[in-house]
């Protein structure tokens, strides 16, 4: 009897349970925890003088990465991510303050401002903007033509044009976070800061932005990161000029066929990853607004 109680127990407690996480389990398994560990057994193994993986494990892929030529790299990335985030940061702000704070169908048409640009492809969308930005696009043509400038300016290749490709791109990452925490600003506190005398400035200062620096550091993790591994921005924008990490994987696994050596950066990339996004929560950050 009692055997029969338990059947029923499971049947109706853990039975759907399995039901329902389940296949979920079993995605992430297939799509995420076997790529991973083939990826980071991939990172200890070497290759033969035809380019051949051999499974010698090795740590050698490690230590190639301290080669001056990839350290370089590392801290443009570094470089690269810092002013695509604290661009966003400027440029977002704002944008996501005044969403928050515009009532009726204009907050509705700001939102979707934000949204449409995850309707087109990035890739086409950065197109878009090399075609722009050349010799013989449409901004040095419209210069020329009223005279502000005599020949087309070198405007492409630059560290400074794949970060305004990275801030194109990112930048909806920034503010949907800043919107979240500026919208639940407690309206009271404003009205009882402007009470007692402060300026809005000092309101600004000592009131909004801690309240909303939640939303600023999730914003600049979901920026910063990804930033890190966009290497179709700099390849097309950037020209081989401004590489990022991602770029160095990218050829490991193409044109150099060096698919352990790729494998480790990316292995690195991920616990970097995994690094901040603790540092993170260690501060208090909310797991939530990151969608973890």
């Amino acid at each position: 009897m009692s055997g029969k109680k338990k059947s029923l127990e499971f049947s109706s407690n853990t039975l759907p349970a399995m039901v329902t996480v389940g296949p979920v389990v079993v995605i992430m398994t297939l799509l995420i925890a076997i790529p991973l560990i083939f990826v980071a057994v991939m990172s200890f193994c070497s290759i033969d003088e035809f380019y051949n993986i051999q499974f010698q494990f090795t740590a050698d892929n490690y230590l190639r990465l301290a080669n001056p030529d990839y350290v370089k790299i590392y801290v443009q990335s570094l470089f690269i991510a810092f002013f695509t985030t604290l661009l966003c940061i400027l440029i977002g702000y704002p944008f996501s303050f005044v969403i928050a704070r515009v009532k009726g169908k204009y907050k509705k048409i700001l939102y979707m401002l934000v949204i449409i640009p995850f309707w087109t492809n990035s890739l086409i969308r950065i197109y878009g903007w090399r075609s722009f930005l050349g010799t013989s696009g449409w901004l040095n043509s419209f210069l020329m033509k009223v005279h502000l400038i005599q020949e087309p300016l070198d405007l492409l290749y630059k560290n400074g044009t794949t970060i305004l490709g990275m801030v194109y791109c990112l930048i909806p990452f920034m503010i949907l976070p800043l919107y979240t925490a500026i919208e639940k600003l407690d309206d009271s506190l404003l009205e009882a800061s402007s009470d007692l005398g402060a300026h809005p400035a000092k309101t600004f200062v000592n009131v909004v932005l801690p309240l909303t620096a939640g939303g600023i550091f999730s914003g600049s993790l979901m920026v910063f990161i990804p930033c890190l591994g966009y290497f179709f921005v700099s390849d097309i924008l950037g020209g081989g000029n401004s590489d990022v990490i991602g770029n160095l994987i990218e050829r490991q696994f193409q044109s150099g066929n060096n698919w352990p050596l790729g494998a480790a950066l990316s292995i690195v990339l991920i616990l970097v990853t995994l690094i901040i996004v603790k540092i993170y929560q260690r501060l208090g950050g909310d797991m939530d607004a990151l969608g973890v």
